[in-house]
C-alpha cells in the first residue's frame, strides 16, 4: 500500500501540547459516557416525553444493543470494571465507598493500554468515579494532574433550590432547577465537549482514544432554562414503570432496597413531576452536549476512521419500586444505552456495522475492553473478564451464550440478565425472577412459582464458583481518630513523610463535597479529587503527612496529620 505523507498545521490544543497525526492502520475511538442515563431515550421507549434527537441519530448509523446491563449499579464499581475490563467479582471493588487504586493498584485502565500500544490517549469530564487517574492518560481537561475532571460550572449561590434536604441523609445534589444562562455561561459538559469537539476538527500523528465524560444527567438537574421549556410541569407524565403496589409480592431482602427515604421525601415535598422535570431536561442537555461532538467528528478529518463508542455507567430510579437514585438490581437501574459504530476497512471488522441495526443480546459494558482491542487490532488484555462483542456487531442475531451480571455492592447479591428472564439473588438467600418479554416492568416476581425453578437454575450457571470479599469495609468506627485542625493561613504546611505506608479512612460529614489533597515536605499540594457528603474512602498515605481539606472552590477548611498508625479522619459539619 503506497502512503502518502501529509503535512498540515493544525491549532495548539488547551494544554499546549500537539496531538500526534491518525495513521490508516489503526482506527481512532471515541468513547462517550453519559452519567445516570436510565433508558429514557427516544430508541430505547422508556420515557415517551424524552428528547434525545442525538442519542437516536447515533444508534440509527450504527448498532444499538437494546439489553445491555452495567457491571454494578453504582458509578465507582461499574467504572471501575469498564475501564480495567476486570469483573466486580474478581477485583472486590463493589461500591462507591472503596478506592479503585486501593483494589486494583497496578491495572492498567483501557487509555493506558491503547497508549502502550501506538495511541494518543485523552480525555475530559467524568470518565472515572471523581478521579482521573493521571498515570492513565497522555493528556487531559481539566490537567490530569489536578484529579478533578469537572470543569467549571454555574450553580446557584443559595442551595437547595428546589427540594429542602430532609436530613444529613440526603444527598446535597438532588436538587433541580432551571438556570438563567447560557450554555457557555454554564460551562461544565459545555467545556467538555468544546475541548472533545477541538480535538476530533484535528488531524494528528497518532490514532487516538479520546474519552467523553458527560455528567448530565447526574445530579444536580441544574441545566440552562430553554432545555426545561420542552416539558411544561402540568404536562409531566409519571414513569411508565411505575406501580403503587409493585413492592407486594418482593421477599423481605428486595423491599429493603425499594422504598427508600429519597421518594417518601420528593412525595411529601409535592417535588416528583419536578423531578421528573428536572431529569428529563438534564437528559435533552446532555443530549444537546452529545450532538456538538458529534457534529465536530462528522465535519472534521476523523469521520471515517473512527469507532464511536456510548454508553452509561448505569440506570436510575425515578419512582419504580418506591425508589428514587440506583443502587438496586432491577432492570430501571441496571439497564443502560450502549451504541457502537464502527466505519469500514477497521481490522477488527473490516466491513464496519451496518447502519440501523438492533442487538437483544444480554451484554455488559465489561465487554467494552476486549470489543475495542479486537476491533482495533490489538492483542487481547489476559486480565479482561467479559467477552468481546465483535462477533454481534458482525451477526446482531447470532446465538449469544452468554449472559450479562450485575454486582449489587456485596459478594452474594446480583442481578443476572439473559435473553428473555432476568433473575435477582441477594446474600440471605432471598430471590426474584422477570419475564421480560410479558412484564417489561418487572412487576410480578416468578421467583416462588415452582414451574420456573429450572430457569432459574439455568440462570444461576452463568454466576461465578467464587466472590473476591469486601474490603475496606471500615466505616472507621474501629479506628483511633485523628485531630481536625482548622486551617490556618499563616501556619506553615509541610509534611514529614516517614515510615511505612498504611490507610487511613477520610470521612465527609460536613453536609457538602470536598476536596482532598497531601501536602509534600515542600508544601506542595497534590490533589485526590473529590469526596462526597456522607462518603467514606481510605487513602494510601505515610506517618507525617498532612492531609488537607477544601470546600469545592478550593478554599482550605483544614486538615489532619497522620500519625503512625491507621486511623479515622472525619471532616465535621462546620453547622451541626
Amino acid at each position: 500500500m503506497i502512503r502518502l505523507l501529509l503535512l498540515c498545521l493544525f491549532g495548539v490544543c488547551s494544554s499546549g501540547m500537539y496531538p500526534p497525526k491518525a495513521t490508516a492502520e489503526k482506527p481512532n475511538i471515541l468513547f462517550i459516557s453519559l452519567d445516570d442515563l436510565n433508558d429514557w431515550v427516544g430508541c430505547l421507549g422508556g420515557h415517551p416525553q424524552a428528547i434525545t434527537p442525538n442519542l437516536d441519530r447515533l444508534a440509527e448509523s450504527g448498532t444499538l444493543f437494546t439489553n445491555a446491563h452495567c457491571p454494578a449499579p453504582a458509578c465507582n464499581p461499574s467504572r471501575g470494571a469498564i475501564m480495567t475490563g476486570i469483573s466486580p467479582h474478581v477485583s472486590g471493588l463493589y461500591d462507591n465507598r472503596q478506592s479503585m487504586r486501593g483494589q486494583m493498584r497496578d491495572a492498567e485502565l483501557l487509555p493506558r493500554y491503547f497508549s502502550n500500544h501506538g495511541y494518543w490517549s485523552a480525555g475530559s469530564g467524568k470518565i472515572l468515579h471523581y478521579i482521573i487517574d493521571a498515570q492513565s492518560w497522555d493528556e487531559y481537561y481539566p490537567p490530569k494532574e489536578t484529579e478533578d475532571p469537572f470543569p467549571r460550572t454555574f450553580y446557584p449561590n443559595k442551595r437547595p433550590v428546589s427540594l429542602p434536604r430532609g436530613g444529613p441523609w440526603q444527598y446535597i445534589e438532588t436538587d433541580w432547577a432551571a438556570l438563567d444562562v447560557t450554555d457557555k455561561e454554564f460551562g461544565g459538559d459545555y467545556l467538555v465537549s468544546q475541548w472533545i469537539g477541538e480535538q476530533l476538527s484535528q488531524t494528528h500523528d497518532k490514532p487516538f482514544f479520546l474519552a467523553c465524560g458527560i455528567y448530565r444527567p447526574h445530579e444536580p438537574w441544574f441545566v440552562p432554562q430553554e432545555y426545561f421549556e420542552p416539558f411544561p410541569l402540568e404536562q409531566i407524565q409519571l414513569p411508565p414503570g411505575y406501580l403503587e403496589d409493585d413492592l407486594d409480592d418482593l421477599p423481605p431482602a428486595a423491599k429493603q432496597r425499594g422504598p427508600n427515604r429519597y421518594f417518601a421525601h420528593i412525595q411529601e415535598q409535592g417535588q416528583w413531576k419536578k423531578g421528573i422535570q428536572g431529569y428529563l431536561a438534564s437528559v435533552y442537555f446532555a443530549d444537546t452536549m452529545l450532538g456538538r461532538v458529534l457534529d465536530a467528528l462528522d465535519s472534521g478529518p476523523n469521520k471515517d476512521n473512527t469507532i464511536v463508542v456510548l454508553w452509561s455507567d448505569h440506570g436510575w430510579h425515578l419512582g419504580e419500586k418506591q425508589h428514587w437514585q440506583k443502587y438496586t438490581g432491577w432492570r430501571a437501574c441496571t439497564r443502560i444505552p450502549l451504541m457502537i459504530r464502527v466505519p469500514k476497512g477497521t481490522p477488527g471488522l473490516p466491513q464496519g456495522t451496518t447502519a440501523g441495526t438492533t442487538c437483544d443480546a444480554p451484554v455488559n459494558l465489561l465487554s467494552l475492553f476486549p470489543t475495542l482491542t479486537q476491533l482495533s487490532g490489538l492483542p487481547a488484555k489476559e486480565t479482561n473478564d467479559g467477552p468481546s462483542l465483535v462477533p454481534l456487531l458482525n451477526a446482531p442475531n447470532m446465538k449469544w451464550p452468554h449472559a450479562s451480571i450485575t454486582y449489587l455492592g456485596r459478594p452474594g447479591n446480583f442481578g443476572v440478565s439473559g435473553q428473555r428472564f432476568r433473575y435477582i439473588r441477594y446474600d440471605n438467600g432471598d430471590e426474584e425472577l422477570y419475564d421480560i418479554e410479558t412484564d417489561q416492568y418487572e412487576w410480578n416476581n416468578l421467583a416462588p412459582k415452582r414451574e420456573f425453578a429450572s430457569k432459574i437454575e439455568e440462570l444461576k450457571s452463568f454466576l461465578p464458583a467464587s466472590f473476591a470479599d469486601y474490603a475496606n469495609n471500615n466505616s472507621g468506627a474501629s479506628l483511633p481518630d485523628l485531630n481536625w485542625l482548622p486551617f490556618n493561613a499563616a501556619a506553615e504546611m509541610g509534611s514529614n513523610p516517614h515510615g511505612d505506608t498504611f490507610e487511613i479512612r477520610i470521612s465527609n460529614k460536613t453536609g457538602a463535597p470536598v476536596k482532598i489533597f497531601s501536602i509534600d515536605g515542600e508544601g506542595e499540594k497534590h490533589p485526590f479529587g473529590t469526596l462526597e457528603t456522607g462518603w467514606s474512602k481510605p487513602y494510601e498515605t505515610r506517618p507525617g503527612i498532612i492531609w488537607l481539606v477544601a470546600n469545592s472552590e478550593g478554599q482550605p477548611l483544614g486538615y489532619f496529620k497522620v500519625g503512625n498508625e491507621p486511623a479515622h479522619a472525619e471532616i465535621p459539619n462546620p453547622n451541626p
